[in-house]
């Protein structure tokens, strides 16, 4: 499985230790040049996309574009790097472009997929995300993400299902297990939910995602000593489980969830 798929641009968010940092980043370049007149042109907006300088990499491929517009991997590069930039609008027209030239590339479906949730394009990233899954039924960061597609069409169900598969797939992929749990908890099964937040945390103490959530479900079933607990360490770890904005848009919760930390942490704030 390539690098493209095995990561996404916004999601994914956990490091090695389990802490949960949801960023935006770009995904590796992909250092194919079709033309040889242009690989100094195109090694040089390559570096620039390596080092992070995203408006000097996208001036960059501009060019290379111009001398080559039918080159994959640039389209490719500035469909990433305009995502970077905050215009998925620009990185579906160049990700589509690419796909008109290599149509079985399951990457680039995969970063148009990416640019469609972004706008909320959600049934356009469900079909981006299906027709990869018809390729490679095992790509679990496919599986992932139409799982976070369902559930943000409100089908929590569906979710589950995804978030659980995703887990089966990838052993280790400890945020669907965490995912599959909240939206467990959202379809109102509390007992299992807990069960498995409890078991996420045992085996990674420093994962706050499962602590944030943990402590909304014990919070809503009138354990409050136990809810603070875990939101002390989980706040410790990450503060941006605060944010509703960012658990709902970013991280993706379901809202049932998010309404009882958020609740919860008002309460506790007064």
């Amino acid at each position: 499985m390539s690098f493209y798929r095995r990561l996404r641009t916004f999601m994914l968010f956990m490091k090695e230790a389990f802490l949960v940092s949801l960023v935006l980043f770009l995904l590796q370049p992909v250092a194919v040049a079709s033309m040889p007149a242009i690989q100094p042109l195109f090694e040089e907006a390559l570096a620039a996309s390596e080092q992070g300088e995203p408006a000097v990499a996208l001036t960059l491929w501009d060019q290379v574009l111009e001398i080559a517009p039918n080159d994959v991997a640039a389209l490719r590069n500035r469909g990433n790097v305009q995502l970077a930039l905050g215009d998925p609008e620009g990185a579906i027209v160049d990700q589509t472009r690419a796909l008109e030239l290599s149509p079985a590339d399951l990457d680039l479906h995969f970063n148009r997929a990416i640019a469609e949730e972004e706008l909320q394009h959600w049934a356009a990233a469900a079909d981006d995300y299906t027709w990869i899954l018809e390729s490679d039924a095992g790509d679990a960061s496919a599986i992932y993400n139409l799982g976070n597609v369902r559930g943000s069409q409100g089908d929590w169900n569906a979710a589950a299902v995804l978030y659980g598969k995703a887990a089966k797939v990838r052993p280790g992929f400890v945020m669907a297990r965490s995912s599959e749990a909240l939206a467990t908890y959202q379809l109102g099964d509390l007992k299992t939910a807990e069960a498995e937040l409890r078991q996420l945390i045992r085996r990674y103490p420093m994962f706050a995602d499962a602590r944030a959530a943990l402590s909304g479900l014990l919070w809503q079933q009138g354990f409050d000593g136990e809810a603070q607990s875990h939101w002390a360490a989980a706040a410790g770890l990450d503060n941006r489980y605060r944010q509703r904005d960012w658990l709902q848009r970013v991280r993706r919760w379901p809202p049932q969830p998010t309404a009882d930390l958020m609740t919860f942490l008002a309460l506790e704030s007064q």
